[in-house]
């Protein structure tokens, strides 16, 4: 454990069990109440600047964040029912932000993207903040400027009041850790709107690059009171760009256009020409183990169908899935964001209603990857809705202390992904 709460702390932290008495238990679940509510807040910052508020939410924020005080709880039932109390603020800030994106950009649905193709004067957006986007769209209409996406940003090709802009092109890049070198190649201005941004330590490209609402960079300019002007500007003062590239990119699936079809899914389930469905998701990084996700995506039989959401989603999402045999049932639906995993909740509970049965009943694994506080959140959200059997990796999270790793494995059957995708496949088939 490692604590520094109070003035009792020793120098250098406590790091085996806390003056006050707090126990390395305690501290790693305060630890991922925290995370988890860095992600709530994520989601309900996007939501509230849409104008859509939840005061349940707000109030297990408070509550969490009071629970999470010196000397305040050191009883460990307590904190795991605050932890799946977050859980829930998740699940509801999620719904939250999906119908604020929805009631205001439409109802997503599937669009083939192009990758890498740039032309013309034009700005990369990435981030997750659509309302930034869609202002930035509208105030380059009619200017010759031509907008591309990055990252978590690539679902925003499937909202209609998004894509019926003609300028709004296509995606560069994969996840977030690539955009240094993505950034620095791209021939256009770049505008910053949510995580995952890193610090510009080399390379050229902090002139051309803007910054919005919460992020900020060294020596880079933000945008304020969403004047977009200077960075259309930037990207007109800048050369045309002419890179060619024939790769395409599948997004734009949302939960209501999947289950417009759910007949034909529940006949196909019955019929037995689907097997399985696979959540793969989650968040992608540089580190070693994410090429299990790759393989474990590419090894799923013809009879599965792969649902994802996030950035994790970049490790797989270049390969022609095709469909269900004897069907037209896609076998690769990205439903979008990080926040966008509700959807994936929401077939899966449908599902579920449709079988008469229960999610942990239905022929369905959820394989996560982790990076930060929102994938914490999010998994927090299916442990509150008693989802179990989940994977986890590609390892375990530094600050889940072992008996807390003991919790959720009795209590929910939490699985750390072995790094052998056959094997853990093979177990996810039986």
């Amino acid at each position: 454990m490692f604590c520094y709460q109070c003035e009792q702390t020793p120098k250098g932290g406590c790091t085996k069990f806390g003056v006050c008495g707090k126990n390395p238990v305690i501290s790693s679940l305060q630890d991922t109440i925290i995370l988890g509510l860095k992600g709530v807040a994520a989601y309900a910052t996007h939501a509230r600047q849409l104008g859509y508020t939840d005061p349940e939410v707000d109030a297990i924020t408070h509550e969490a964040l009071y629970t999470t005080l010196t000397n305040v709880n050191f009883n460990l039932e307590d904190h795991i029912n605050m932890a799946l109390k977050v859980g829930t603020a998740t699940c509801k800030v999620m719904d939250l932000l999906d119908r604020a994106h929805t009631d205001k950009l439409g109802i997503p649905s599937p669009k083939v993207v192009t990758e890498d193709k740039v032309e013309g004067h034009c700005i990369l957006v990435t981030g997750h903040n659509l309302y930034a986007l869609e202002e930035l769209l509208k105030q380059t209409e009619g200017k010759g400027i031509n907008i591309y996406t990055h990252s978590e940003m690539l679902p925003a090709h499937g909202y209609p009041e998004l894509n019926k802009y003609p300028h709004l092109k296509g995606n560069v890049g994969k996840a977030w850790y690539d955009q240094r070198k993505v950034f620095e190649e791209f021939p256009g201005a770049i505008l910053v709107t949510t995580n995952c941004v890193m610090p510009i330590t080399t390379g050229s490209y902090g002139h051309r690059t803007y910054t919005y609402d919460i992020t900020g960079l060294e020596n880079v300019n933000k945008i304020e009171n969403d004047d977009f002007s200077p960075i259309i500007e930037k990207a007109l003062s800048l050369p045309k760009a002419n890179i060619d590239s024939d790769k395409k990119l599948l997004t734009g699936f949302h939960h209501q256009t999947v289950l417009s079809i759910a007949p034909e899914i529940i006949d196909a389930v019955k019929s037995g020409k689907i097997k399985r469905f696979f959540v793969i998701a989650g968040c992608d990084a540089p580190t070693k183990g994410r090429d299990y996700y790759r393989e474990l995506a590419l090894s799923l039989p013809k009879e599965c169908v792969l649902l994802t959401t996030s950035c994790g989603k970049f490790r797989f999402n270049d390969v022609d899935y095709g469909t269900v045999p004897g069907t037209n049932i896609p076998r690769f639906i990205d439903l979008g964001q990080c926040n966008n995993s509700v959807s994936a909740v929401k077939i899966a509970v449908a599902l579920a209603e449709a079988f008469n049965c229960s999610v942990n009943d239905l022929p369905l694994s959820i394989v996560l990857s982790w990076f930060e506080q929102k994938a914490v959140a999010i998994l927090l959200g299916l442990f509150s809705l008693g989802i179990q059997n989940i994977y986890v990796g590609p390892k375990a999270p530094e600050f889940l202390a072992p008996g807390v790793v003991d919790v959720l494995v009795k209590n929910f059957n939490l699985h750390i992904v072995s790094g052998d995708a056959q094997a853990d496949l093979k177990e996810m088939m039986k």
